[in-house]
């Protein structure tokens, strides 16, 4: 077998060469305990509202060894999508990371092929990929492989690229040369917390971890919720009809983020043209025309409908 200086270097230019954005190496090991105690304070509180999957499996969630067997690293990949052109701000508003095709077929498909490279230089070497389709701290390893820091939005932060990246791991059997986290740099500054419209992101007084209440959040109230929208939400709901970049809008580092060069998350022209009077008499095959291998099918049509009557009644 080759060095692990090679097999790491070979790696990470095979991830770029795929088009991932960045990539990083992290060693598999139980995540630290302030993070362990943390997650588990947040469930005890709530915090994860009615997504029971956050609770399940959580041993195996706080150490990768137990997901997967005979894993050693973690390569941690992540890819821009943010828009090259938006939703004009009267119109009824859909999340960036929704408005092309649904991120787990594209990034599936590029860890599938960075797996099978990989497998095609070391023909002994096992692993999983996932893409936020496992019990997986996603953001905790990226942060572990030097990809960037969590912020107080509670998201990755990638020095001078910003915060709207999908992220991806590919789970290996082999040890490799590993990255250094580079530490928080969000400073003093309180924007993210201060711009939420629901308050929904909190620091944690006793670990300083920065948290999101998800009860709060318009992203969850207007994809994974399925009953009725908090009525005391649906005024800070605004224009917004499936999920909310506030966060991000409000995050100085996305001053200087690039428009994705990834042809796939782009939004459609026929999706750019929507008006409000589309939205509001939308069927059934527009709406399947819109959004076919896209995420904005986990809202399912009645439920896009009823934050659009949500929204209503904010213009």
């Amino acid at each position: 077998m080759e060095s692990k200086q090679f097999l790491t270097q070979y790696i990470k230019a095979e991830a770029k060469r795929l088009g991932f954005d960045v990539c990083g190496i992290a060693h598999a090991e139980p995540v630290a305990e302030i993070i362990s105690d943390g997650y588990r304070k947040w469930l005890a509180q709530g915090n994860e509202a009615n997504m029971d999957y956050l609770s399940r499996n959580i041993e195996k969630r706080l150490d990768p060894t137990l997901l997967v067997d005979n894993v050693k690293s973690i390569v941690c990949v992540a890819m821009n999508y943010r828009p090259p052109i938006f939703i004009s701000k009267d119109n009824y508003q859909l999340a960036w990371y929704a408005y092309g095709k649904d991120y787990h077929i594209v990034m599936r498909e590029h860890l599938h092929q960075l797996f099978l490279s990989i497998k095609a230089q070391i023909p002994e070497i096992e692993g999983r990929y996932f893409c936020d389709t496992a019990p997986v701290l996603e953001r905790y390893w990226a942060e572990k492989a030097g990809l960037g820091w969590r912020g107080k939005n509670t998201q990755l932060i990638i020095p001078k690229q910003g915060t709207s990246f999908f992220l991806g791991e590919l789970f290996l059997n082999i040890e490799l040369e590993y990255d250094k986290p580079m530490g928080n740099h969000c400073g003093n500054c309180n924007a993210c917390q201060e711009q939420c419209p629901t308050h929904a992101l909190y620091t944690d007084e006793d670990t300083g971890l920065h948290l999101l209440n998800a009860n709060l959040c318009l992203s969850y109230q207007t994809i994974e919720n399925k009953k009725e929208i908090n009525p005391n939400l649906q005024k800070a709901m605004g224009l917004n009809i499936y999920g909310c970049d506030q966060c991000q809008k409000a995050c100085p580092h996305n001053r200087l983020a690039q428009p994705t060069n990834h042809k796939e998350f782009e939004a459609s022209e026929e999706l750019l043209k929507m008006t409000q009077k589309d939205w509001e008499s939308l069927t059934l095959e527009k709406y399947q025309s819109l959004f076919k291998d896209s995420a904005v099918k986990r809202a399912k049509l009645e439920g896009l409908k009823r934050n659009i009557e949500a929204a209503k009644n904010n213009t």
